[in-house]
């Protein structure tokens, strides 16, 4: 199922990709897009390619067929020169928040600006306390990663997604592993940093019920292309069975749990794999 929404706002374009890994179909004529100064939400099941596809916005891997833009740009005509141009536009919160152990919060959140930039050291220290303010962690510049806990540290990921002003914000399984408090304040801040800072979020999730709160629009990936695209409402109310079934968090139906397999008696009794 194609985005048939007006292209001329999109900030993210994918269009008819394929993409395998060791003979797997990962991708089989995916179509997406993400407009400028929304919430674009992800979602599918694990397994679907959604981190993959990640790895394809920011170039780190080349679609076998199709096309994949960012800010208007064909990733695969980049040069390397122009791919890391692309990439300090875009700020990236991993799925495990990345942090770098040796360093401070402070240091850790400066890093890209030490990178990338050669800012006086007042008034880096002033942006860098910015974008920790902007998370509510000012006070813990000072600290070190271990004595994080982990809605702190992935706030402290954000600080330094942000930092270097991005014009799109690409979140990678950010409520992973967060208990229900860290869980809402990462919601209102994906949510105030886009309105905030006049940006664009793509949020890679398999956590319905929480961005469907904040999503402006979201595209649903099962068998390697788009199932179902719309805001979170629409896909609810979807008819498609495994539509259905992901957004309804139900154990039966099209996706299932066990890894085809042979007979299962004949394996366990004859002893061969």
């Amino acid at each position: 199922m194609s985005d048939t929404r007006a292209a001329g706002d999109s900030i993210v374009e994918v269009r008819g990709v394929n993409y395998a890994i060791g003979g797997r179909t990962i991708f089989d004529g995916l179509d997406l897009q993400a407009r400028r100064g929304e919430i674009t939400a992800v979602l599918g099941p694990s397994g679907t390619g959604k981190t993959t596809l990640l790895r394809l916005l920011m170039g780190a891997i080349a679609p076998e067929l199709g096309q994949v833009s960012v800010f208007g740009q064909d990733i695969s005509a980049l040069d390397r020169h122009g791919l890391y141009a692309m990439r300090r536009r875009v700020g990236m919160l991993f799925q495990n928040g990345a942090l770098l152990t040796d360093l401070s919060v402070f240091e850790n959140v400066a890093f890209p600006l030490r990178e990338h930039s050669r800012l006086p050291e007042p008034l880096l220290r002033r942006l860098v306390l910015m974008k920790l303010q902007a998370v509510g962690l000012r006070g813990a510049a000072e600290l070190s990663t271990s004595a994080l806990s982990g809605g702190m540290a992935r706030r402290v990921a954000l600080a330094r997604a942000i930092v270097m002003d991005p014009e799109l914000l690409i979140y990678d399984e950010p409520f992973a592993g967060l208990d229900p408090i860290s869980l809402g304040v990462i919601l209102r801040l994906i949510q105030s940093l886009n309105a905030t800072l006049g940006i664009s979020s793509i949020v890679v999730t398999h956590d319905v019920q929480e961005i469907s709160s904040i999503a402006h629009h979201s595209f649903l990936l099962s068998g390697g292309k788009v199932i179902a695209t719309g805001n979170p409402a629409k896909l609810r109310a979807a008819d498609a069975a495994v539509v259905n079934q992901f957004m309804h968090g139900l154990p039966d139906g099209p996706v299932p749990f066990h890894v085809p397999a042979g007979d299962y008696r004949e394996q366990l009794l004859g002893g061969d794999w």
